[in-house]
């Protein structure tokens, strides 16, 4: 139903993670996430915890799926000293190319404890139908 646009991402990822460098605008983090196909839905759900929901941004441009979020620093009072900050902050993004199957038009999101997650239709020219037999045609002499 969908395909990953950059083999790489993981180990970016994993790169960022040890160097302690967060996502900037050109060159987003990436973002945990899951799929799957739930009866007549596909289900994709992204982890952002600490995000604000006003942070978030969804794009679908032909069966390219975007999905960015920023989570930005918690303002601290002058005299807070910070012990320890394990948190990543910055951009998240991710990019997926949907399947001509699903119906990109009616793409319901829904943001809850940190999780959005995307609901997409399975388009009606993807689902199985059953294929009626005509009956046989009558056959016409020609007399001539």
């Amino acid at each position: 139903m969908l395909m990953r646009t950059d083999p790489f991402r993981e180990l970016d990822r994993l790169a960022q993670q040890l160097t302690g460098t967060s996502g900037t605008w050109s060159r987003p983090s990436a973002m945990a996430m899951d799929a799957y196909r739930e009866g007549e839905e596909y289900v994709i759900a992204f982890d952002l915890p600490g995000v604000t929901k006003d942070a978030i941004d969804i794009d679908v441009e032909r069966n390219m799926l975007t999905v960015k979020a920023e989570r930005r620093p918690v303002t601290k009072a002058d005299d807070v000293q910070m012990e320890l900050s394990e948190r990543p902050l910055g951009v998240f993004s991710r990019q997926l190319v949907l399947a001509d199957t699903l119906d990109t038009e009616r793409i319901d999101a829904h943001y809850d404890a940190g999780v959005l997650t995307l609901r997409i239709p399975i388009a009606e020219r993807a689902k199985p139908r059953k294929i009626s037999i005509g009956g046989e045609s009558a056959h016409k002499q020609i007399s001539g």
